[in-house]
C-alpha cells in the first residue's frame, strides 16, 4: 500500500476501528505530512521493526503530559496515523526514519504495556473530499512558495491544489504557531472552516496578496 493510500477513507460506511502502537510527541502529523524521526529508545525500535515487518501503521499523537523519552506520555485524543517511507540506521541503536501521514484517529481506550510503549484502539476519522473553494485559491500562491522551497523530501506529491484538506493540512504544519494550536486545527473536522482560519490568520500578518 502507498503512503496515500493512508489518507483517504475507503467506501462504505459504519465506524472503521483499529489496535495500533502509539507514538507520544512534542509535534503535530498532518494527513499527507512528513515527519522525520530519530528512534532510540527499544520500545520505539521493537515498535518500529514490528511495523516494517508486517507493513502496519502505528499512530503520532501530541503529548498532552510528559514527555518523549522515559515514562509514556499522556496523549492528546486526536492523532494521525504514520506509515514508514523510508529508514536507515547508520548508528547501531539509532534509527532514522521519515513518518507519513495517513488517517486522523481519535483513541477510544489506550493502555501502557510492561514495555512502558502505549497501545490503542482508535477509530478512524474520515477525510471529506472537498474541492477548494474559489475565493480561498488567494492562499495558493503562498503554499505553492513553500511546497517549491521545501522540495519533495518534504512536499511529497501527489500536489492537491483543488483540494480543500490538502491545502489547509499543509499551511498548518508550516505555520510558526504553537503545536496546540495545530492540535486543534488537526481536529476539526471541517476542511473549509480551517481554511477560514488560516487565511484570516495569514491576512492579520499580511502574508497574502
Amino acid at each position: 500500500m502507498g503512503w496515500f493510500d493512508f489518507i483517504r477513507a475507503p467506501g462504505g460506511g459504519g465506524v472503521e476501528t483499529l489496535e495500533i502502537p502509539l507514538f507520544p510527541l512534542n509535534t503535530v502529523l498532518f494527513p499527507g505530512g512528513v515527519q522525520p524521526l530519530k528512534v532510540f529508545e527499544q520500545r520505539y525500535l521493537d515498535m518500529t521493526a514490528a511495523c516494517l515487518k508486517d507493513n502496519t501503521p502505528f499512530g503520532i499523537c501530541l503529548i498532552d503530559a510528559g514527555a518523549e523519552v522515559g515514562e509514556a506520555a499522556v496523549p492528546h485524543t486526536v492523532g494521525t496515523l504514520a506509515s514508514i517511507a523510508n529508514w536507515e540506521m547508520e548508528q547501531l541503536g539509532i534509527l532514522m526514519l521519515d513518518a507519513i501521514g495517513g488517517r486522523r484517529f481519535r483513541i477510544l481506550d489506550h493502555e501502557v504495556g510492561g514495555d512502558k510503549l502505549l497501545r490503542a484502539t482508535v477509530e478512524l476519522l474520515a477525510e471529506p473530499d472537498v474541492p477548494l473553494p474559489q475565493n480561498r485559491e488567494r492562499l495558493l500562491p503562498l503554499l505553492q512558495r513553500v511546497v517549491g522551497d521545501l522540495g519533495p523530501a518534504r512536499m511529497p506529491e501527489p500536489h492537491r491544489y483543488d483540494d480543500a484538506g490538502w491545502v489547509g493540512y499543509r499551511l498548518t504544519e508550516v505555520l510558526p504557531i504553537q503545536n496546540l494550536a495545530k492540535q486543534k486545527l488537526l481536529e476539526l473536522d471541517d476542511p473549509l472552516a480551517r481554511l477560514e482560519i488560516l487565511e484570516t490568520f495569514l491576512d492579520q500578518r499580511k502574508l497574502l496578496g
